[in-house]
């Protein structure tokens, strides 16, 4: 099939790109001006467009002639810092001009939306109970989240008022390649002036902290490696079943934080440190039975996995992941 890809210069594009390449598919990328990373996807034979969300001329012309859409463009990361002003112009304008795009054209067959968990209140008193399911509240907060919430009703707006195939895919907190190893919230430098008791534990070297809450409990995290991204999206793509619907994207299963920091404490070296913290934890789940039944999404990298390929990552070891940056 011919193939848009938005967004295809940040980390989960260009491996996506790679993904369904490698399927046979023919990929059209769209590129910003302000976000020109394309050595990444050099030699894949992907074509590029130079263009803005923004511009429905250029929208227009990128989405000619393409049967799926894959909407990952957002301003996020890739071409900031954003004002208020940008996140509503990229996110959810440009949201609505690929969407107006497709809908003219009449030859899409889906529409993929990148959503985000952002959209959730992850961080409550005493933890989240139960595992966070698709149809959790959305309570988003800040310009990003925010207009990613507006961007998921005009998806879903399309699809019920003109019936353009649509998907809603909310990416859970996605680290690239070695990112797992400089995760900051699992070193003691990095985390010593957010509370007392970690400031109280700093002597100028480098430890790794095992976070408990208020009730004994290590924190709990649920994050995801990019190839399971990749992995998700390529899932969604043609299922009928995922039309109208939206599916939370993560890892395996979460982590805890002795989980995590025992295992890249051998890694690495480091000495680990148990700590007890007031205030709200970071303890939350994600849900993935819809996606594991209805798209066959079957996510590989646990914690352990992301830090043993992290590290030979680093030392070089090809993992058939393209750069991060």
């Amino acid at each position: 099939m011919k193939i848009l890809i938005t967004g295809i210069t940040g980390r989960i594009g260009a491996n996506l790109a790679a993904a369904l390449i490698g399927e046979g598919h023919q990929i059209r990328g769209l590129v910003w001006d302000r976000d020109l990373r394309v050595e990444k996807l050099a030699g894949l034979g992907v074509e590029l467009c130079q263009g803005s969300l923004t511009q429905p001329a250029e929208v227009t012309r990128a989405v000619e002639g393409m049967e799926v859409v894959y909407h990952l463009g957002a301003a996020f990361q890739g071409g900031g810092p954003f004002t208020e002003e940008e996140y509503f112009e990229i996110n959810v304008r440009g949201t609505f001009n690929m969407l107006e795009a497709a809908r003219r054209q009449g030859g899409v067959r889906q529409f993929l939306f990148a959503g985000t968990d952002a959209l959730y209140e992850k961080y409550l008193p005493g933890g989240m109970k139960e595992p966070i399911t698709e149809e959790a509240p959305r309570r988003p907060r800040g310009a990003y989240a925010l207009t990613k919430s507006v961007g998921e009703e005009l998806v879903n707006g399309y699809f019920l008022g003109h019936g353009l195939p649509t998907t809603v895919l909310r990416f859970a907190m996605v680290l690239g390649a070695g990112e797992i190893l400089d995760f900051p919230q699992f070193y003691l430098s990095k985390m010593k002036d957010s509370a007392p008791e970690l400031a109280a534990l700093w002597q100028g070297e480098e430890r790794l902290v095992a976070l408990k809450d208020g009730q004994g409990r290590y924190y709990k995290k649920h994050v995801a490696e990019v190839r399971d991204i990749v992995q998700g999206c390529v899932c969604a793509l043609g299922r009928e079943a995922a039309y109208g619907q939206t599916f939370q994207l993560a890892g395996p299963r979460p982590f805890t934080w002795d989980e995590a920091v025992g295992q890249l404490g051998v890694a690495l070296g480091i000495p680990v440190v148990e700590v007890q913290l007031s205030g709200v934890p970071t303890y939350y789940e994600f849900d993935l039975s819809k996606a594991r039944r209805l798209l066959g999404f079957n996510p590989q990298f646990e914690v352990g996995r992301m830090i043993a390929d992290a590290l030979r990552f680093r030392r070089g070891e090809d993992l058939g992941l393209l750069p991060t940056r």
